[in-house]
C-alpha cells in the first residue's frame, strides 16, 4: 500500500514532535520529514541527532511542499504556530496536531487557516520527559489516536489521516471534539491535576517532616511524581483550553471524595470496600484492553506510554 503522505512537516520538536518524526522514518521510510521549532537550541539539537531530513529555520520553510503538517506545540500556541507557517502552505495540504484538548484547537486552527483542510488529532501517548532527545519511534505503538474532524471534513482526507496513524502503530478512533474533551478530562486531565496537587502537598510537608515524605515514598506516590513531572507549559495550556470539561470532572471528583471522607469518618467499611472493589475492576479492564501492563514495573522500562 502506498504511503498516505509523501512529505510530513512537524512543527514543534519536543517529545511528541520528535516521536512523530522518528516514527515516520521508521514506519514510512519513503516519506520525507521536515521540522521546525521556535527555539534555536532545539532546532540545532534536532539537526545533531538527525531527527528529520531537513530542519528549517522558519515554520513557513518547514511546511513548503508538505502534504501533511503536524503541529506539536502546546495547545495555547497553536494559533501563533499556524499564522507563522501559513505563507508556506501548499494548496490541498492536510493540517493536524497532537494536542490534548480538541474543541479549542479545532476552532483556533480554523480561524487561523481559513480554507485549509484541518483534521485535529490526539495521540493518547507520552512520557514525563520532554525535549527533542525524549522522542522515540515506538511511542504510539498500540496506543489510541483520536481524530476529531470537523463536520465538513473530506472523507478522503480523514481516511489518509487514519492510515497515517495506523502506519505509526496507533489504534484510531474518531469522535466529536467536545466529546473528546469530556472523556479526556476524566482519563487524563483530572489525573494530572490531582497528581500536581498531591505532589505539591507533599512538597509542603517535606519541609515539615525533614525529608521523610520523599525518603519513605511508596509506589503510589512515586507514580504521582512521574505524572507531575510532565511539561508544565503543555499542561497549563490544557487546563485553560479545556477549562469547562475539567471543572465539570473536578466537581464530580470533589463530590466522590467527600463521600469517601464521610465513610471514613463514620467507620463505614462496607462503603469503602464496595468502592475499592469497583475501582479495582476498572484497573483490570485497562490491562485486558492492552493499555497497560500487570508487571510490577508496568512493563515500562525506560519509556512510559501514557498521557
Amino acid at each position: 500500500m502506498s504511503a498516505p503522505f509523501h512529505h510530513v512537516a512537524v512543527i514543534g520538536l519536543g517529545l511528541l514532535g520528535s516521536s512523530v518524526a522518528h516514527a515516520v522514518h521508521a514506519s514510512l521510510p519513503g516519506t520525507r520529514v521536515t521540522g521546525f521549532d521556535a527555539e534555536p537550541t532545539v532546532r540545532e539539537r534536532a539537526r545533531v541527532i538527525g531527527m528529520a531530513d531537513t530542519i528549517a529555520d522558519t515554520a513557513a520553510q518547514a511546511v513548503t511542499g508538505a502534504d501533511l503538517v503536524v503541529l506539536c506545540v502546546p495547545v495555547g500556541a497553536m494559533a501563533d504556530a499556524a499564522h507563522a507557517m501559513a505563507p508556506g502552505l501548499a494548496p490541498g495540504v492536510v493540517i493536524s496536531d497532537v494536542g490534548s484538548s480538541k474543541a479549542s484547537v479545532g476552532a483556533a486552527l480554523a480561524a487561523a487557516l481559513p480554507g485549509h483542510r484541518v483534521i485535529p488529532a490526539h495521540p493518547v501517548a507520552g512520557t514525563e520527559q520532554s525535549g527533542p532527545d525524549a522522542g522515540f519511534a515506538t511511542l504510539f505503538r498500540n496506543r489510541w489516536c483520536i481524530l476529531t474532524p470537523p463536520a465538513d471534513a473530506d472523507p478522503a482526507d480523514l481516511a489518509r489521516m487514519v492510515a497515517f496513524w495506523e502506519a505509526l502503530g496507533a489504534r484510531v478512533e474518531t469522535m466529536d471534539a467536545e466529546h473528546h474533551d469530556l472523556v479526556l478530562a476524566v482519563t487524563s486531565h483530572l489525573p494530572h491535576l490531582i497528581a500536581y496537587t498531591i505532589v505539591g502537598t507533599a512538597s509542603d510537608l517535606e519541609r515539615v517532616t525533614q525529608s521523610e515524605v520523599i525518603k519513605f515514598s511508596a509506589g503510589g506516590f512515586r507514580d504521582f511524581t512521574r505524572i507531575a513531572a510532565s511539561d508544565p507549559t503543555m499542561w497549563r495550556d490544557v487546563f485553560l483550553t479545556n477549562r469547562d470539561a475539567v471543572l465539570d470532572m473536578l466537581g464530580r471528583f470533589s463530590r466522590d471524595l467527600a463521600e469517601l471522607e464521610t465513610a471514613i469518618r463514620a467507620d463505614d467499611g462496607a462503603t469503602l470496600f464496595d468502592h475499592f472493589t469497583r475501582t479495582r475492576a476498572i484497573r483490570r479492564s485497562i490491562i485486558e484492553m492492552g493499555q497497560d501492563d500487570a508487571r510490577p514495573d508496568f512493563g515500562r522500562g525506560d519509556h512510559v506510554g501514557a498521557e
